[in-house]
């Protein structure tokens, strides 16, 4: 059985490709056993999210699938690639003072940090960094320090 929910990406081209993902239960598979599966229906409206007998799509539609943990992964991936989407500055890079810094800035570089936290000592500023990993660390910069951020929230500290 398959169950699941459509959207629409956009190809290269700039046409909507109706996209259909949901799982596909095989009698007897369930939990990490199950598979998670993604078809592209370039030519039909993405199925609804009713249960259908056969996860098969329509020929010349690609398919895949995939575990429950691979699909998890993916689906990071995108919400990473999202919210560098979503937050990236129309201006390009910006360079502000140490103690400037605030929650939610992201270095600029080949590996984007992000401020998790800030705060400031007299002349030292404390930055605690978060990397797309997950690890953090506390760095400490004079306050006049000039760091250079791909992305800068609004707001204040």
């Amino acid at each position: 059985m398959m169950a699941g929910s459509g959207f629409t990406f956009t190809d290269a081209e700039n046409h909507d490709v109706p996209v259909a993902v949901g799982i596909a239960v095989a009698p007897g598979e369930a939990g990490a056993d199950a598979r998670v599966s993604v078809t592209l229906s370039p030519t039909a409206p993405a199925p609804s999210p009713s249960p259908s007998p056969s996860p098969s799509p329509s020929t010349g539609e690609p398919r895949w699938s995939c575990t429950p943990a691979a699909a998890r992964e993916v689906a990071a991936a995108l919400v990473r690639a999202a919210e560098e989407a979503e937050n990236a500055s129309a201006e390009g890079p910006v360079t502000v003072r140490a103690d400037e810094l605030r929650r939610g800035d992201v270095r600029d570089g080949e590996r984007p940090m992000t401020v998790d936290g800030a705060r400031t000592d007299g002349s030292t500023a404390h930055i605690t960094w978060k990397s797309v990993e997950g690890r953090t660390w506390t760095q400490s910069y004079d306050v006049n320090t000039a760091i250079t951020l791909r992305r800068r929230l609004p707001g204040t500290r």
